[in-house]
C-alpha cells in the first residue's frame, strides 16, 4: 500500500508520461505534414515509449493496491516553426519530464515509500538516455541547419529507429 501522498504524486506523474506521448505524437503529425517520415516514425515511437513508462507506474500503482486516478491530458502544440524546432521542444520535453521524475523521487525518498524508489530508480536511468539522444539529434539538426540533403539523410537516419529497442524499453 501506498500512502495517499505517494498515490497522488504517482498519478501525476502517469498524467505527466501520457502528456508527453501525446505531445510526442502531435509532434509526429507535425513532421508527417511536412513529409519528414523518417522524423515523423521516431516521434511515433517516442510517443509509443512514453505511453509505455505512463503504463509502467499505472501498473507499479495497480500492484501497490493503489487507487489510478487518471487525469484529462492538455492538448499539444501542433504548429512547429521547423522541423528542427520540433527536436528543439522534445529536447525541452524531456528535460522537464527528468525534473518531474526528480521531484517524484524525492518526495517518495522523504516519504520512505522505498518499493517507489526502486521503480522510479529505473526511470532517473531512463530520463539520463533520454536527454542524451534528444541532445545529440538537436546537435545533429544544428549542425546541418537548413541544408536539404543533410536534412533529407537525418530523416532517414531517424526513420532507421528500430522498434524493438522502444519495446525493450516499455516491457521492462
Amino acid at each position: 500500500m501506498v500512502s495517499q501522498t505517494v498515490q497522488d504524486a504517482i498519478n501525476t506523474q502517469i498524467n505527466n508520461e501520457l502528456s508527453a506521448s501525446y505531445s510526442y505524437l502531435a509532434m509526429s503529425a507535425f513532421c508527417q505534414h511536412m513529409n519528414f517520415v523518417g522524423a515523423a516514425r521516431w516521434l511515433r515511437s517516442q510517443s509509443r515509449e512514453e505511453y509505455g513508462h505512463g503504463m509502467k507506474l499505472f501498473d507499479f500503482l495497480l500492484a501497490r493496491n493503489g487507487i489510478v486516478k487518471l487525469m484529462a491530458v492538455s492538448e499539444p502544440k501542433p504548429e512547429y516553426s521547423s522541423i528542427a524546432d520540433v527536436f528543439e521542444q522534445a529536447l525541452a520535453q524531456e528535460i522537464e519530464v527528468s525534473a518531474q521524475i526528480d521531484k517524484l523521487y524525492e518526495l517518495v525518498f522523504n516519504e520512505k515509500a522505498f518499493a517507489a524508489l526502486v521503480e522510479l530508480q529505473w526511470f532517473l536511468q531512463e530520463q539520463v538516455e533520454e536527454e542524451k539522444t534528444a541532445r545529440e539529434i538537436v546537435a545533429k539538426f544544428r549542425l546541418v541547419r537548413d541544408d536539404p540533403a543533410s536534412l533529407l539523410d537525418l530523416d532517414r537516419e531517424l526513420g532507421a529507429r528500430r522498434e524493438e529497442d522502444v519495446n525493450a524499453v516499455t516491457s521492462e
